[in-house]
């Protein structure tokens, strides 16, 4: 497996990363037309990840730091660069990167917020996993952990974003490529149409497999779709998967809890221990807490 991040270090094409990224990142994937299998060309390559930062930086609170009095260093959310050309790769000919890595707190928090492009990372095919540590394996074994039926609002949300803005967006750079051969912008078109496909499996088999419909994808980036198809495509699709949504199995809104046991593991794991970071909250202590809140709200006086 590849670090990528390491080696576009050590090249001193990373100048703005964390110094601790390579040494934290976890899971590194291909993303983009090469994981949807509709790529011609992999000599550029979108790559996404999550790292799992020092200690002292996911929680401040370690290195003493008190809110309002101390001036708090940046928290670490998310590291993006484009557009990074290694002139070394593929023999010399050379590859143009762009490079996503989140936060592991943030990755899960857009995993369970059912994000399109963070959900497709977790269900990239073995051959686009650039880099896996044990606990980004684990995480993609619990993966349908993550899943439920928030997921249909928001893959339609980003599907009619791209057919929105082959309405409206003026193209720019290569882009203009595609106004000029098929009258529209046949990229944004194949992302409705894979969203769309890859919504539906989640609803219906609760699985992705991110390449299912890659030859229908090709022939719309070929043109062979006129944009009143598309259109007419995307209004019968999302009537099928208002009715597939109604008989989904998914539950109705994401388990928090157990996303969160998730995310303690991982990171108790990693850092051998958890007990300064966080502290565990007494059940009996909790449940008491809530009784005093509801004779509270009856009006009724009670001492613990």
């Amino acid at each position: 497996m590849v670090n990528i991040i390491s080696e576009l270090s050590s090249k001193g094409l990373l100048p703005h990363a964390p110094s601790f990224l390579a040494s934290s990142a976890q899971y590194l994937v291909i993303m983009g037309s090469v994981a949807y299998g509709v790529s011609n060309d992999t000599s550029d390559m979108d790559v996404y990840g999550f790292a799992i930062p020092p200690k002292d930086i996911l929680f401040p609170h370690v290195r003493g730091e008190i809110p309002g009095f101390d001036a708090f260093e940046p928290l670490f959310h998310q590291f993006q660069q484009h557009h990074i050309w290694d002139a070394t790769a593929l023999g010399g000919k050379g590859r143009e990167y762009d490079l996503t890595v989140y936060s592991i707190s943030k990755y899960f928090r857009l995993l369970m917020d059912n994000n399109p492009n963070i959900i497709d990372s977790l269900y990239v095919p073995e051959n686009c996993i650039l880099y896996a540590s044990p606990i980004a394996k684990r995480i993609r074994e619990k993966r349908q952990i993550f899943l439920h039926k928030g997921c249909w609002s928001k893959f339609k949300g980003y599907a009619y974003s791209q057919l929105h803005k082959i309405r409206t967006k003026q193209p720019e750079g290569s882009r203009k490529q595609y106004i000029e051969k098929y009258g529209y912008d046949v990229k944004f078109a194949y992302h409705v149409v894979r969203l769309l496909d890859e919504v539906e499996q989640l609803l219906t088999t609760q699985e992705l497999n991110l390449s299912r419909n890659k030859e229908q994808l090709k022939s719309i980036r070929r043109g062979e779709w006129s944009l009143a198809q598309l259109e007419q495509y995307f209004s019968d699709k999302e009537s099928h998967l208002e009715e597939i949504y109604t008989k989904s199995s998914l539950p109705e809104k994401p388990d928090i809890d157990s996303i969160r046991h998730l995310l303690i593991d991982c990171l108790e794991e990693h850092y051998d221990t958890f007990e300064d970071i966080v502290i565990p909250v007494d059940r009996s202590y909790d449940a008491l807490k809530k009784i005093a809140n509801i004779l509270k709200d009856e009006g009724i006086m009670y001492n613990s």
